[in-house]
């Protein structure tokens, strides 16, 4: 239960509060997209397997459309919002003027939901257009967060690692995102291959793990006097290259090879959450931030194994159980689990897990293990609208209490 201090004031919620910081913007932004894109994905997911009524067909394929929307606009935000915060204090530069990053919440804000109106295709006659005007708005965004952040690269005087490689990941989710408007606009379906597979191995993957190497060891070693923090450099870059050698072999689709990278990648994140791991007793704000990362070690797991079945039956046994292991165990959870944090502590708020995050993460568990099993359940379609839904109700509170923090001024007066 959190202190009376820890309650937010009684203060009539105003917009002009989300432009006070670049994190309240796009964190905004990335909530709403959250809870947005996930409620039309559920709801085609229920329409699919109880057909009450011909559900909307939108121009792409529904599952490409879902996996864009997650991976270059929703999860964007929140990276955009956290990198243009941390950037100025990792390193040591003045705090970015607030009309640069309107940009990138406006772009990704907009984009977004002129996407989302695709999706309903030819029942409402905006399907392709609609489609096209929202990822030109996306590139919007995303060229407005990359001219932020890059210039700040060049002005350092030192060379924080850390900023680079969030950067270098940046840099190749705008690759996939062209990867996707070349498909958009008339390119073959390649285009969209080419695209998911990057924005999960080139993008969000190391953009997670960067920030986890960077922060989870520094958080611990805050608030756990007997913890020492480990987050060589050289583990950073082997992170990279096995991401690499992983996207390299799904672009030529050499599955059979896959297992050799993933297996790495199992005991690396294994050996990794091992060392990490505070002893002792630890806030459950703090202990969130590791479980969450257990599921990395999860994901390659089912990841090698899809690869081994594959070389003894050339079937994909495992379907996309692997990929969820990845989005929902560990993207789902670290995102809850960081999103938190940072609210929390630029808010003026004590650094605890609030009953609504609590629930969230507890939640968002038992709907990836679901998702997981979901695969291999002789009614597929059954559990994945299951899923789908309680992703949303799990979701629904943490965002409202998020979103109320972001349009109120911080509790302890302080700017920001």
């Amino acid at each position: 239960m959190n202190s009376s201090a820890d309650l937010a004031p009684t203060q009539q919620l105003a917009p002009h509060w989300l432009g006070a910081a670049p994190h309240r913007l796009l964190f905004f932004v990335g909530a709403c997209n959250l809870l947005l894109a996930m409620a039309v994905w559920a709801g085609w997911l229920v329409l699919q397997r109880w057909p009450l009524f011909a559900p909307p067909v939108p121009a792409i394929p529904p599952g490409w459309l879902h996996a864009f929307v997650m991976q270059y606009q929703v999860l964007p935000s929140f990276m955009f919002g956290f990198l243009l915060t941390v950037f100025p204090r990792w390193l040591a530069l003045p705090d970015l003027a607030r009309w640069r990053y309107l940009l990138v919440g406006l772009g990704l804000m907009g984009g977004q939901l002129i996407t989302l109106m695709g999706a309903l295709g030819s029942s409402v006659g905006v399907g392709p257009a609609a489609l096209k005007t929202g990822l030109l708005l996306t590139l919007l965004g995303w060229v407005a967060g990359l001219f932020n952040l890059a210039p700040m690269l060049w002005q350092e005087r030192g060379t924080t690692w850390h900023a680079r490689s969030c950067f270098a990941a940046l840099l190749y989710g705008f690759v996939g995102l062209c990867a996707h408007a070349v498909f958009v606009f008339g390119g073959s379906a390649m285009w969209e291959f080419v695209s998911i597979k990057i924005g999960s191995f080139g993008l969000l993957l190391p953009m997670y793990f960067t920030v986890a190497h960077r922060m989870f060891p520094f958080f611990a070693g805050n608030v756990c006097k007997s913890y020492t923090p480990w987050r060589p450099m050289w583990l950073l870059a082997l992170f990279w290259g096995l991401c690499l050698l992983h996207l390299a072999l799904e672009l030529v689709h050499g599955y059979v090879w896959l297992w050799l990278p993933d297996t790495a990648l199992l005991l690396l994140c294994a050996g990794v959450f091992w060392r990490w791991w505070p002893r002792g007793p630890k806030p459950a704000l703090l202990s969130v931030l590791f479980i969450s990362f257990a599921w990395l070690p999860i994901a390659f797991a089912l990841y090698a194994a899809q690869s081994l079945i594959y070389i003894s039956n050339g079937a994909f046994v495992l379907g996309r159980a692997p990929a969820h292991a990845l989005f929902i165990g560990f993207f789902g959870s670290a995102l809850i689990a960081m999103v938190t944090r940072v609210t929390q502590g630029h808010s003026g708020r004590t650094l605890t897990l609030p009953g609504t995050a609590a629930f969230a993460f507890m939640a968002i568990q038992c709907v990836a293990i679901l998702r997981i099993l979901a695969e291999l359940m002789p009614d597929a379609k059954l559990w994945q609208a299951i899923a789908a839904v309680a992703w949303v109700l799990a979701f629904a509170p943490w965002v409202w209490r998020l979103a109320r923090i972001y349009l109120a001024p911080r509790i302890d007066g302080k700017p920001g």
